[in-house]
């Protein structure tokens, strides 16, 4: 629900700056071309990232559904490469419209960046258990090298509860 929350307050930032410009710090022309600039390119990531993840591509976690564990292009460094580019696209649409509503976004993409990186990993976890947890200690979560998990041992087969307590990010 706060993707979806980001996705109605993103366009309430720019809406804002139109209906009310005084909402919005005025800034010079160039950093407008910064944020234009961020946007786009976060955009890009978003559906270069959604691209390399080809048949594994879903929107939520199904249980049911096992799909591959893809550690290649942006993933071998992120475990999390389309929600990285989703926060630089909104990071770029503050930048263009800095204002209350375009902030509240970024914190809501955020937010909800979290919560959902706390359901799809246990399914991760459950479903590729050893090759996993590897991947995770060398990929960090949102950003090269930050949030990486750290190994355990793996004295019995990886289970929801077991794994839960037990494993820990750096």
């Amino acid at each position: 629900m706060l993707f979806a929350g980001a996705l109605a307050v993103g366009v309430a930032g720019p809406l804002l700056t139109l209906l009310v410009p005084a909402s919005t710090i005025s800034a010079p022309p160039w950093v407008w071309l910064i944020g234009l600039g961020l946007s786009l390119t976060g955009l890009a990531f978003v559906l270069t990232s959604q691209q390399a993840m080809g048949n594994s591509w879903r929107i939520g976690v199904d249980p049911t559904e096992r799909t591959g564990l893809v550690t290649t292009g942006a993933f071998a460094a992120v475990r999390n490469p389309i929600f990285s580019a989703m926060a630089l696209a909104i990071a770029g649409v503050m930048v263009m419209t800095p204002n209350a509503a375009s902030a509240a976004d970024l914190i809501a993409l955020i937010a909800g960046m979290e919560l959902q990186g706390r359901v799809e990993e246990p399914y991760l976890l459950d479903v590729h258990g050893p090759d996993f947890v590897a991947y995770a200690a060398r990929a960090g979560r949102l950003m090269p090298s930050v949030g990486r998990m750290k190994t355990v041992s793996r004295q019995s087969a990886p289970t929801r509860a077991a794994e839960s307590g037990s494993r820990q990010e750096e």
